[in-house]
């Protein structure tokens, strides 16, 4: 858990699972009465119950396709990686946490470390920023908001790539009524994620999938905030993108990452491990 001090993070995510967990109890009930729970449907289809062979291909395949999604890395996204890591090491090291807008309430911890990460990024060089993303209600979803890190890499044909970086990855798909087989999936994610959207897709998409395989497993309603849509929702809808600002927390928006300008590199902006360290309009 790397928002904000650890134990304030605990207690917030701890906080977070108790609730969902609460909510699908509550959809469980609804959905699944204790004089029909043994009757193996649900409106997303049949159960086909946990010790069948048919079932552990399943969760045989989603394995495997999890950690051929997970294992596709380009060179850029590796150095991203690095360096996010070593933010969130330096993070964690600082006494007193990195709260300051805040106070260091809980209800801020999150937006300080996301804010902590992207200036240390930015200070490395990169095109960082802080992604707000919202989205309205639907038939089958509710409308939401999710604040995440992104940083945007230009190509040698001129065309911007976003690498999206996302704090607390395992805990967003953490269930609390989730069967071992799911559990196994959710601790195979990395817990701070680094990647581009087609990655950032299909990990996603074998999640749901789990998710919903989990539901009917476990004679469980499929809850709206487990669906395919709402989770591509929080990070690959549209977002808003403001930079990380200065030691006060101010944010500037910087504009949609879908109109990135080219860059060029300037030679005095190389370093002598041979990467750009500006980038140059």
């Amino acid at each position: 858990m790397v928002v904000g001090e650890a134990a304030a993070a605990g207690n917030e995510m701890s906080l977070s699972n108790m609730v969902l967990g609460f909510y699908e109890e509550a959809e469980r009930e609804r959905y699944w009465p204790e004089d029909n729970a043994g009757d193996g449907s649900d409106e997303e289809g049949s159960s086909t119950g946990g010790n069948n062979a048919e079932s552990r291909a399943f969760w045989q395949e989603q394995h495997s396709q999890l950690h051929e999604a997970l294992a596709k890395t380009s060179s850029a996204e590796s150095r991203i990686r690095a360096d996010t890591d070593d933010a969130v090491t330096q993070m964690r090291a600082t006494s007193g946490g990195v709260c300051s807008s805040c106070s260091g309430r809980a209800s801020g911890c999150r937006g300080c470390a996301l804010r902590f990460v992207a200036e240390r990024l930015r200070d490395a060089g990169y095109n960082s920023a802080i992604c707000r993303s919202k989205w309205s209600r639907a038939m089958d979803i509710p409308s939401g908001e999710h604040t995440y890190v992104d940083v945007v890499v230009p190509t040698k044909s001129g065309k911007a790539v976003r690498v999206l970086i996302e704090l607390n990855f395992r805990a967003e798909f953490d269930m609390a009524r989730g069967g071992a087989e799911y559990k196994s999936l959710v601790a195979a994610l990395p817990e701070v994620f680094v990647g581009r959207t087609e990655k950032l897709k299909a990990v996603i998409k074998v999640m749901c999938a789990a998710a919903k395989q989990c539901a009917r497993e476990n004679n469980m309603h499929m809850a709206p905030w487990r669906k395919h849509r709402y989770m591509e929702a929080k990070w690959l809808s549209t977002p808003e993108r403001v930079s990380p600002g200065t030691g006060t927390g101010a944010a500037v928006p910087v504009g949609s990452p879908e109109k990135q300008p080219k860059f060029r590199a300037s030679m005095l902006t190389l370093d002598f491990g041979g990467r750009t360290a500006v980038e140059v309009v």
